[in-house]
């Protein structure tokens, strides 16, 4: 390869391992312990990749003499093919983490299925009436929560399905287990209800939304509870003192709420930037409260962010296929992609070493990135 290709080379060239598969890329996800990531179509197949790199960058890396210049140079063998299922759904499927190394699918049929690390899918006794749309496994507590879109059910280690009563409503398509799997959150077209499940199942908090959920994420110690809407703007909900606080003003709608450990702060889709919160000063009702200035403003809104599970860093992808990894509260930002098609999900494998990334036009990707490349 000659100087000038070599100059041309992103660093998505020279640090993703990259597949194309049939449909648009709906959702990635990481195994329990970081060994594999799958990728959801809109197909209704699910992919499985190996996350360990064969042609890690740190092997790449080379440091000339002379001047001291650190460059990567580009893989010499194609990716290892992905593993790819039959159609599990009629679209994209949900999917949570399961045992180890596996996967839990929910399906058309009404039936969670076992995925495991090389492909094969495995019947479980957990199945509801009608098709599940949503889904989670909590594996401290053993127990696994789904929905049909109207019906909410509980399964706990392996045992019948139970229905939590009247909790029945005209839409529940994102549900979410806290940290500890004790309490669990789900929307119901108008608001979102929040439950305890440790025992026997009851409503503990009931709020109202101004527009439809898309996403619900728990902080990492199961104090906040923060909910995506698709009219631009999320709701953030203390579970201590029950306060609770409405976000705003986005130009589209939150797909994605994240949490930072490390950084204590929040982050949400849907801006034209990286929008942030310490949670030091959460904006519970002054939207500036805590703002964290992170990354560059544009003209293209964001459509997914993720932050590092160890280090003050976050991930964000755009709808001009941009993927950018920042610095918090700094306008540090590493230009990961460029530019291609829309970035419909990133997240960060469990040790910070691995990005997956899904897109509109099917391309599945796992970019892994030298700790020199992040501050």
């Amino acid at each position: 390869m000659n100087q000038r290709a070599m100059q041309n080379l992103t660093p998505f060239d020279l640090l993703a391992r990259s597949w194309r598969r049939p449909g648009a890329v709906a959702d990635v996800c990481f195994s329990a312990d970081g060994s594999t990531v799958a990728f959801t179509s809109v197909d209704g197949t699910v992919a499985l990749g190996p996350v360990a790199d064969q042609e890690p960058p740190e092997a790449r890396i080379r440091v000339s003499g002379d001047l001291g210049q650190t460059t990567i140079r580009p893989r010499q063998k194609p990716p290892v093919p992905l593993i790819a299922t039959s159609a599990l759904g009629d679209g994209d499927v949900p999917i949570t983490s399961y045992l180890r190394s596996g996967f839990l699918v929910g399906t058309t049929t009404g039936q969670a299925v076992h995925l495991a690390a090389d492909g094969e899918v495995m019947e479980t006794p957990i199945n509801i009436e009608g098709p599940i749309v949503a889904i989670d496994h909590n594996a401290e507590m053993d127990t696994t929560a789904l929905s049909n879109g109207h019906d909410v059910f509980l399964s706990r280690a392996h045992a019948d399905v139970m229905k939590l009563p009247q909790a029945a409503s005209s839409s529940t398509n994102a549900i979410a287990f806290s940290p500890d799997g004790k309490q669990l959150a789900f929307d119901s077209g108008d608001g979102v209800l929040i439950w305890t499940v440790d025992g026997d199942p009851l409503p503990i908090r009931n709020f109202s939304t101004p527009a439809g959920s898309t996403s619900l994420r728990w902080s990492g110690d199961g104090s906040w509870l923060a909910c995506g809407l698709e009219t631009g703007g999320f709701v953030l909900v203390s579970l201590i003192d029950g306060r609770s606080g409405i976000v705003g003003g986005f130009p589209s709608p939150v797909r994605t709420v994240c949490w930072s450990q490390p950084q204590n702060a929040l982050f949400a889709s849907g801006a034209f930037r990286i929008a942030g919160w310490s949670m030091a000063a959460p904006p519970l009702h002054d939207p500036s409260s805590g703002a964290l200035v992170t990354g560059r403003s544009g003209v293209i809104p964001v459509e997914t962010v993720t932050a590092h599970p160890q280090r003050k860093n976050i991930a964000a992808g755009y709808a001009n296929g941009r993927i950018t990894v920042a610095q918090i509260g700094s306008r540090d930002e590493l230009v990961v992609k460029p530019g291609g098609s829309a970035i419909t999900a990133l997240a960060w494998s469990g040790d910070g070493q691995h990005l997956a990334a899904g897109m509109v036009d099917g391309t599945a990707a796992i970019i892994t990135l030298p700790a020199l490349l992040l501050k």
